[in-house]
């Protein structure tokens, strides 16, 4: 169970929580078709050092779905409510949207002093040039399936994330577990999720990322395979890779321990400095 927290409401629509005793702040971000109480077993290990606000993506859990809705709007959005802060942290979609807000504040006063990538990539769709992603017919099917039976196509999904992790049964019962007490997310959300993992490439982008960053990745994760965070952790120019074995896509819930340390020791150094 998570502990004490204050809940709220930003702009009237995003859903925040706050946690923890005081020390650095970092900022939480899920991904895809998920919701911030998946990050209960790593905030459960955080709080006593850290103080963290997590945010429900724009209508996922309970976060509302604004009818303007755009990635601009959204990234805004949640800079507005998570930013400032010693440490920006985003799971898979999360993590890319945490990656492009970083970019867009570098070198302001809103910007996070470090970034943490949880199972990222840069780019999600496989290219000519970077085979460490998905076919576009995967995805293009993966849409399909959603329009067709969406809380199905989740199931599926969560089943993916978990597979070749130790304790996958528990796992996975973990991410339904969020959904059920914590809510769905809506079908527009979905949809605009998958568009922006079909759309966004960010490798151009990575050398002129400045902020030290922590990307951790399971070495059997079979969504974002471990050979698309080593080419990110190389093309970034102050990034450390760990790689975790018997870890799928949820490294933070398979090895929420030894994911916790690694938080704390990079965040600390941070505002040590």
């Amino acid at each position: 169970m998570p502990g004490p927290s204050l809940a709220r409401l930003v702009s009237g629509a995003l859903h925040v929580e706050d946690a923890g005793q005081g020390g650095p702040r970092a900022s939480l971000l899920h991904g895809w078709g998920m919701n911030l109480r998946v990050f209960d077993a790593l905030r459960a290990q955080l709080t006593g050092s850290l103080s963290l606000r997590l945010a429900d993506l724009p209508g996922h859990g309970q976060s509302g779905w604004p009818a303007d809705w755009s990635e601009t709007a959204q990234q805004q959005a949640l800079a507005d409510a998570l930013l400032p802060a010693d440490a920006l942290i985003g799971w898979s979609l999360g993590g890319q949207i945490a990656l492009s807000v970083a970019l867009a504040l570098q070198g302001t006063a809103a910007a996070p002093k470090r970034l943490v990538l949880l199972a990222t990539t840069p780019r999600f769709l496989a290219a000519e040039d970077w085979s460490a992603g998905l076919t576009l017919r995967a995805l293009q099917g993966f849409a399909d399936s959603l329009e067709r039976d969406p809380a199905g196509t989740l199931a599926d999904f969560l089943g993916l994330q978990v597979r070749g992790s130790q304790h996958a049964a528990q796992i996975q019962q973990q991410l339904h577990a969020a959904l059920e007490r914590h809510g769905r997310a809506q079908l527009p959300a979905l949809r605009a999720g998958l568009a922006m993992l079909a759309m966004t490439d960010l490798r151009a982008e990575l050398s002129r990322m400045m902020l030290p960053t922590l990307v951790i990745g399971g070495l059997n994760d079979r969504v974002t395979p471990p050979a698309a965070l080593q080419a990110m952790a190389e093309a970034l120019p102050h990034a450390r890779l760990l790689l975790l074995p018997r870890a799928g896509h949820a490294p933070f819930l398979s090895h929420p321990q030894a994911v916790a340390e690694a938080v704390l020791q990079f965040v600390s150094a941070g505002s040590a400095v």
